[in-house]
């Protein structure tokens, strides 16, 4: 792929894995993206997972024609991007690596080595002049790593962004970009709003037309799309208006519950309701509904004096990830001593600008008419707002 005429893509795209980071489906792969600019010095932004080294390096060596790399430019340490770093500085003994201070103690954990003799360590505002491309280094602590900086290119007006706006799926797949991207983002990135709002103020400042980030398609129109959604999501903010119905069920009552709530919602004008059953669905997707719609309700059964092992794993990945600024409803069922909603509250507490719902559904042991009548009224309440 040429973005440019003297940038090029040389990035691998990933069919075999099956759990990215050991945690996410990925039905559809992952790419893990690298791309080198070609003037008078050449500039090679990141490599790739260790898997597909000899792959990698036959494509850059394509892509340098008979030339030799100046520089070796490492935006971010997690391996995938960084695994053939000791592979690239073998097959090129004069290039420079160009990386952040905290990126090289990282390299010397895991290759034993910081490259003190042919590295260059840049700060944020840091720039490097290439021949008629002029790189400029943003830091973005923790999005999603320390060490992380992205590269803006003063010519092209080029965003190598790292792992920012990147998604799951290999470049070779036709889909929607913002759902994957949406999961990426709320299953690594979520957590650290606040850090990618700063990156986005930076940003602010720079004229934007080509981002080229470490996963996922280079982006190139309705950058105001992207962009924008990006600041929704890090300013935990609702993109769309609906309704999420995350629960578990042991023996089908709670379940039955939850349909007539859908049912409800949807007579008194709700248009948009997501049910996941947390024991069945993909978590990441449970997740990621969580944080795109603006109200939650939360329906399981108590157990061992507690809640349902998926319910709090649930509630968990929420809170980990800073789960704010939503309406929470809560369903509760036991059969002698319901508790569910006290423990759900309670694992809430520490969230932001959580505005619960007055009405509220206990069950006791299956549906009647008063807990029937306590679904109506959730559901009247849920499509007032």
């Amino acid at each position: 792929m040429t973005i440019t005429e003297q940038i090029k893509y040389i990035g691998v795209n990933d069919k075999n894995i099956d759990l990215f980071e050991g945690m996410y489906r990925v039905p559809n792969g992952v790419a893990y993206n690298s791309y080198v600019i070609c003037d008078q010095k050449i500039a090679v932004f990141d490599t790739v997972d260790g898997a597909f080294g000899a792959e990698w390096l036959k494509k850059l060596s394509a892509a340098l024609e008979g030339r030799t790399p100046d520089y070796l430019i490492v935006q971010h340490m997690e391996p995938d991007h960084s695994a053939n770093i000791l592979a690239f500085a073998k097959a090129y003994p004069e290039a420079v690596i160009v990386s952040s201070s905290k990126a090289f103690v990282m390299m010397n954990s895991f290759f034993g080595t910081d490259f003190a003799d042919r590295r260059m360590v840049v700060t944020d505002g840091s720039t490097l002049e290439l021949g008629n491309h002029k790189l400029t280094f943003i830091a973005a602590p923790m999005v999603h790593w320390p060490e992380v900086f992205v590269t803006y290119e003063e010519r092209e007006k080029i965003l190598f962004s790292a792992d920012a706006f990147g998604k799951f799926g290999a470049n070779d797949v036709e889909e929607e970009w913002a759902c994957e991207a949406r999961r990426y983002y709320f299953g690594i990135v979520g957590k650290y709003g606040v850090q990618v709002q700063s990156l986005l103020k930076k940003l602010s400042g720079y004229e934007v037309r080509t981002i080229c980030p470490l996963h996922g398609p280079v982006l190139r129109e309705k950058l105001d799309y992207y962009l924008g959604l990006y600041d929704t999501w890090s300013s935990y903010g609702v993109e769309s208006e609906g309704v999420v119905i995350a629960y578990t069920s042991v023996y089908g009552n709670t379940k039955k519950a939850v349909e007539l709530l859908a049912e409800k919602l949807k007579e008194n004008g709700c248009k948009k309701v997501v049910i996941n059953d947390l024991a069945r669905c993909d978590t990441a997707e449970a997740v990621e509904d969580a944080f795109r719609y603006g109200k939650l309700v939360l329906a399981t059964t108590t157990y061992n004096g507690e809640i349902f092992p998926f319910m709090r794993n649930f509630i968990h990945d929420l809170t980990e990830r800073n789960f704010q600024s939503r309406t929470v409803g809560f369903m509760e069922n036991g059969s002698w001593a319901p508790m569910a909603t006290r423990v759900m509250r309670g694992m809430l507490e520490k969230c932001k600008n959580i505005r619960y719902t007055e009405a509220t559904v206990k069950i006791l042991s299956s549906l009647n008419a008063e807990s029937r009548g306590q679904i109506n009224a959730l559901a009247e309440e849920l499509c007032k707002e």
